[in-house]
């Protein structure tokens, strides 16, 4: 298993997935279960979705190159395309009918998520090693 996990293919394969499904859940009207229907609780999805999405494309950077894993530089592309991708995620919610989007609230939350799961991954790489 652990040979798996360090082929960059993998990595980059889980991040489309994540973008996808970020598309696909944005493309439609969100009703949250009663659960989950609390104050700032799509705050808290938020952060936690791009907080998943900054750890695989993390590993994806980090396993394309591990000897010579540069941490400045795989921590600030992280941010960026994953801040990126809640900027374009809030931009295309604001053209879906029933959603709202372009929501700074929402986009810090992905921010912060992405910089948490950049700083995390580093931690963790040992993992994928």
């Amino acid at each position: 298993m652990r040979h798996v996990l360090r082929h960059p293919a993998l990595w980059l394969f889980g991040f489309a997935v994540w973008f996808i499904t970020l598309w696909m859940l944005s493309s439609k009207v969100q009703h949250f279960p009663p659960a989950l229907d609390f104050r700032f609780s799509d705050k808290l999805i938020h952060f936690g979705y791009f907080f998943g999405g900054a750890g695989l494309f993390s590993a994806f950077l980090y396993r394309l190159k591990p000897a010579a894993a540069n941490w400045k530089r795989i921590f600030w592309l992280t941010v960026l395309v994953i801040g990126l991708t809640g900027a374009l995620d809030e931009y295309h919610q604001s053209h879906v009918p029933g959603r709202s989007g372009n929501d700074p609230a929402d986009f810090t939350a992905d921010l912060v998520g992405a910089l948490a799961g950049a700083l995390v991954f580093r931690k963790c790489h040992r993992w994928i090693a």
